[in-house]
Order: structure tokens, then sequence, then C-alpha cells
């Protein structure tokens, strides 16, 4: 019999459907997908032999989870990814303030209906997207919040007793009864609210304001932690650790592909935006960069981490910043320039943790030192390493850059200039030509003019040129007293 056909409790019996409870749906779609060689986690990059086995077995094991990382490494995503292993539908008790499986019901109201008019009891079907419920854990949440209190309201006009058990109001986790419940920043809990959750995930049961009120409810826990919360603003409470079946340790991605896969399938980029634009894979390869360089530098906090999103909105702010100036020369088609990358210091300044030297440097500075050390650490995998051009005696293709701008003043590049001036400026200088030939001669035509700027910039940080930013424009000079010989 069809699910829509399915309206009464009697028409349920009749079926082949088995109650189970939620974790027992985790595990056996989990089995499933696996027999069938299907992706579990198909849009969770990165943690394909660290996160996600171990999730794999924890689901496995029907455990409550603690995903434990700092911020921006898609614990909550994870967590959402959790709801595709659940069945497309189940059926509840209509009206059923708590999701009452009509099989094993648990509230008072679905008992005293079902006593009430037996198998001519109407169901409901439920999909399993509204089988997700989510809650950020602030200071002020209390357990009235999460499992229930008395309703006075209720008890005045049903002109109960607050004695009665149908005044009271429950909370949000038997409201996710059957569901999937997620609790976020649990540090941020306060610890008494931490100890109103011991019965819940030990013995699956609650009490509400001392009514002894036998409720078994059947919720999937997904808790999401950060390691720097438990300094900064509280703990989990070792009681509530040990009930916990598994902690899963996330982290950022191990490689500058797997960062871009994860930004190019996060980031929020209209399609007529993307027609408009060419975007040099090398750009790409810069925006993860320098999140990797962040990572590791002095001036940002490590603990804080360095969220994935920085570089999910710095590649937004960089496509944005060059659609901008198409929009306002007047150009159908643009390319992403490297003096683009002034639009993404919004992104980092908004991201990072800043150290005491940070902030003696100033978050702006900052932002331009990260992708100037991006820029350098790169520049070797496209090109040399500049110590091994400056042998004595050695006059290379980088020397004759330098003799370029020595006769010809400099060079400018305003953020406003349109596609044929700004193409004209790299052609222009044809030592770069030179060394576009001989490092990468199979480079696309397309990208040649963001790799002879990269060159530029990559000179300026090992002090072959000099560099100087206006409020409209970039200027490349000769820098004589920096130059390598």
């Amino acid at each position: 019999m069809e699910i829509k056909n399915i309206t009464t409790l009697g028409d349920l019996k009749k079926s082949t459907y088995t109650s189970k409870n939620i974790k027992d749906e985790l595990k056996d779609n989990l089995i499933s997908k696996i027999q069938n060689k299907e992706v579990v986690f198909k849009d969770i990059h990165g943690y394909e032999h660290t996160v996600i086995p171990q999730l794999e077995s924890a689901i496995l094991s029907k455990h409550n989870i603690n995903l434990l990382g700092l911020r921006g490494q898609a614990k909550t995503k994870i967590a959402r990814a959790l709801v595709q292993l659940l069945d497309e539908y189940i059926p509840i008790v209509k009206d059923s303030p708590i999701m009452d499986d009509p099989m094993n019901p648990i509230s008072k109201m679905a008992k005293d209906l079902i006593l009430e008019k037996g198998d001519k009891t109407p169901i409901e079907w439920i999909h399993r997207n509204e089988r997700f419920f989510e809650k950020l854990a602030t200071p002020d949440v209390t357990v009235a919040d999460l499992i229930g209190d008395i309703d006075p309201i209720k008890a005045a006009n049903l002109k109960l007793s607050y004695e009665d058990e149908r005044v009271l109001h429950f909370g949000m986790i038997p409201r996710a009864n059957r569901c999937i419940f997620v609790i976020n920043e649990l540090p941020d809990l306060q610890a008494r609210i931490q100890v109103a959750l011991f019965n819940i995930l030990q013995e699956g049961d609650v009490q509400i304001r001392g009514f002894q009120v036998r409720m078994p409810i059947d919720v999937h826990f997904i808790f999401t932690a950060n390691p720097e919360d438990y300094t900064n603003r509280g703990s989990i409470v070792t009681p509530l650790k040990d009930r916990i079946g598994s902690q899963i340790i996330t982290h950022y991605p191990k490689s500058i592909e797997i960062a871009k896969q994860i930004t190019q399938q996060e980031a929020r980029i209209e399609d007529n935006v993307k027609d408009s634009l060419y975007i040099p894979e090398l750009a790409k390869t810069l925006i993860e960069k320098i999140v990797f360089v962040a990572r590791d530098s002095d001036y940002i906090d490590a603990k804080s981490g360095v969220s994935a999103r920085m570089s999910i909105t710095m590649y937004e702010n960089l496509v944005s910043t060059a659609f901008l100036r198409t929009l306002r020369n007047g150009e159908k088609k643009g390319t992403i320039r490297l003096s683009d990358f002034h639009g993404i210091i919004p992104a980092i300044t908004g991201k990072v943790e800043l150290v005491y030297e940070g902030e003696q440097e100033g978050a702006e500075n900052v932002a331009m030192l990260l992708m100037g050390e991006a820029i350098k650490s790169l520049f070797p995998d496209y090109f040399l390493e500049f110590r091994k051009l400056a042998k004595d005696g050695d006059y290379s293709e980088f020397d004759k850059v330098t003799e370029w701008f020595i006769n010809n003043s400099k060079l400018e590049l305003s953020f406003e200039m349109d596609e044929k001036g700004y193409q004209s400026a790299m052609i222009d200088i044809e030592p770069l030509t030179a060394i576009m030939d001989k490092f990468q001669p199979d480079v696309d035509k397309k990208d040649i003019p963001f790799f002879k700027e990269f060159i530029l910039w990559a000179m300026v940080e090992n002090q072959m040129l000099d560099r100087k930013r206006k409020s409209d424009k970039l200027e490349f000079e000769d820098n004589l007293l920096g130059r390598i010989s």
C-alpha cells in the first residue's frame, strides 16, 4: 500500500511498515548505502580517510557524537548530512506535539487518542528533512527551553491542576523525538543545563518539574564544540562527556586542491557573474594559499583557527571586485587580475583573530603580509626560487625585468583599468614574455596576463621591485636599494 493511502493506525498495521528507533534507522541505511557502493557524505571533502570512517563507526555503534574542532571545519554540515541516512518518511500520530510513533506512543495525548479511536486513529507522514532540529548553546538557554516546563496558560484555559500531565509544555528535545538534534558549541551551555542532559543521554527519558513522567525519548544527539571554548567560555562537564558515545576530531583541508574543491562548492557566485568573468586557476590556488599561510602566521592566534569560510568569502569578494569593474567599464567579459586581490582584504580582516604582534601591525597590513607571503611561497611551484637566480655573474630574465623598469620609469595599474588597457600594460613589459616562454610555455593564453602580474608581485616580495598602493591604483617601479643583482 502506498504511503499516501495509509491514513489510519489500522491501515498502518496491515502494511509492511516496521517501527524502529532512529539509531537503528541510521545504522541500517548506512549499511545499505555501503553495500550498494554509494557515497554516503558526497559534499564533505578532505575527510575520506579521517573523520568519515570514524563517523561511520560511531553510527554503526549507535553512539551519540561530539564533533570537536576549530571554526569552519564542517561540523554542522556533517550533522545536517546525517539526515540523508534517515528513512524518507515515517508515520506519526496526527497532531502529536512530539511526533509519537503510532505503533509505540509515549505522550499522554497520543495514548488517549489511540485508546479512544483505536484503529481509526489518524496518522500522517513526516519527511526526513523535517526531522532535524538544531540549537545554538548560549549562556541564557534554560532547562525549560530544552526539556520543558509547566504551562500556566494551558492550565488556565483547560481548567486543569498543575498536577495534571496535560499542562506540560514540551521543550525542544521532546519535540525532536525520533529526530536528529544538534547542540552547537556545547561548552557554552551552563553546567547546570548540561546536567539536565544526563538522563536523556543515558536512559533516554525526561523529567519535567518533578513530574515522574517516564518518556523514552528517541533522539540521536550530535554535539559540536571548539577546543578554544574549553578555556575561553566554559567546558563540557565530565559526566556528560562520559555519556557521549564517540568524540570525533575534525581538521582543516590538508591540501590546496581539497581546499579549492570546498571553496568552489560553497562559494555563492551567480551564473551571470560566472559567465562574465574568466578566473585563472592560479587565482583560485592563491586564495587557498593565503589561508594556509594564515594558519601558520605568527600574527594570528593559532588556537582560534582560520575558518574555511575565509577562503570562501575571499573568493566571493575577489569575483565581485572584478565584476564591479566590468560593470563600471560597460564590458560584457572580464578577467580576474592579481590587482583585484585588494578586494579580498575585508574578508581577511573580519575572519582572523590577531595576537599582540598582529594588533600592533594592524589588520589590513597583516592581510597584505599574508598575501605577499602566499605569493612568495607559490612562486617556486611555477618558476624558480629567486635565490637560485642570484648567483654571482648571472644575468637572468628577472634582471631584465628590473632593467625594463629602470628604463621605463614605473608601471601604473588602475583598479578600474579596462581589459584592453590591462592587456596592453602586460604586453608592454617584454621581459615578462620571455620569462613565460621559458618557464610556462604551455599556459593558457587567457592566463598569461595574470601570470605576468604574479611575477611582478613576486619580485616585489623578493625586493627586486617596489610596489606602492594608492587609493585607485598600484604602482610598480625599480627598487635599486633592494634589488638582487
